[in-house]
């Protein structure tokens, strides 16, 4: 059997794709979550073979979830199941650790063929997925900036103005944890040691005035 993990925020399609794959005979939900604070403590706890992860979700949304699963348990199967196609979801995805990516257009059946590819260690993209990546790779160079997002763009503002985590978290409306996974993100994609570094390269880049 191959152990399955739905995240998604959405109770009505939880129960629609894992109704068609409780009905297969090699695949079993052996549990659900609807938001990826929630769906980090179960993979970590349960270890399922495959997890099925939606991108947008409340308190902590699918890339920071797959990030701290890939961290933590590095040879976890993540295939990201969203209804985003734009370049802000699909890289941070990938880079995050996702092995595959399908949109939730598909059919219950290509989430079950996917899930068994990915079992198997395949890859499984969507054809947009694949071209965007193809356009990339043909693409000159890119500043390290272009790959944040415009969440770790808002933060990287903030901190030029000084602003603690906590001011951050307040003036956005999200979580302390969730300001700290996004500062951390923005250091990683820049390359940089610290807050202070990422002021300066946001200055020297014109990110900010």
């Amino acid at each position: 059997m191959i152990r399955v993990l739905f995240a998604d925020d959405h109770e009505m399609v939880r129960i629609g794709v894992t109704s068609y794959l409780s009905a297969q005979s090699d695949i079993e939900v052996v549990a659900e979550a609807d938001d990826g604070g929630r769906a980090v403590e179960l993979a970590l706890k349960l270890k399922p073979d495959i997890i099925l992860m939606d991108l947008v979700m409340k308190e902590m949304d699918g890339i920071e979830a797959t990030r701290l699963i890939m961290e933590k348990w590095p040879e976890a199967k993540i295939i990201i199941v969203t209804s985003f196609l734009d370049d802000e979801k699909v890289y941070p995805a990938l880079e995050a650790g996702a092995t595959s990516y399908m949109l939730k257009t598909s059919k219950a059946e290509e989430i079950a063929k996917a899930i068994r590819a990915t079992f198997e260690g395949q890859t499984v993209l969507e054809p947009e997925v694949t071209g965007k990546i193809m356009n990339r790779m043909r693409s000159p160079e890119r500043a390290l900036h272009e790959d944040l997002t415009d969440r770790e763009r808002e933060i990287l503002l903030l901190l030029a103005q000084g602003k603690t985590n906590q001011e951050i978290a307040d003036q956005l409306f999200i979580s302390l944890k969730t300001v700290k996974v996004h500062v951390s993100n923005l250091l990683s994609k820049l390359e940089v040691q610290d807050r202070t570094q990422a002021v300066i390269y946001a200055f020297k880049n014109h990110l900010v005035e």
